[in-house]
């Protein structure tokens, strides 16, 4: 099981790389965004973020629908798929 802490950074690193990526500065991003330059910064640096600044930034970079299937129910096609999922 991941622990928190990484999951943090691997999700910080790739929310950065998808910002360069686009060319977008943090200033920018904080801009389009709505989010402070600051908080911007912060979670770039700790992985650090209110859970509705994320959704913003996740909008201006076109990640939205990413959240959609964040704790989704699992459908399962048979029996075997969910005793291998234990």
């Amino acid at each position: 099981m991941a622990n928190i802490l990484d999951i943090k950074q691997n999700l910080m690193k790739r929310m950065r790389a998808r910002r360069r990526e686009g060319k977008i500065s943090q200033s920018v991003l904080a801009e389009r965004s709505g989010v402070s330059l600051g908080s911007i910064k912060r979670f770039e640096g700790t992985g650090e973020i209110a859970l509705s600044s994320l959704l913003r930034i996740a909008v201006v970079l076109g990640y939205e629908a990413d959240f959609e299937k964040l704790f989704e129910r699992k459908n399962y096609q048979s029996l075997d798929e969910v005793i291998n999922a234990k």
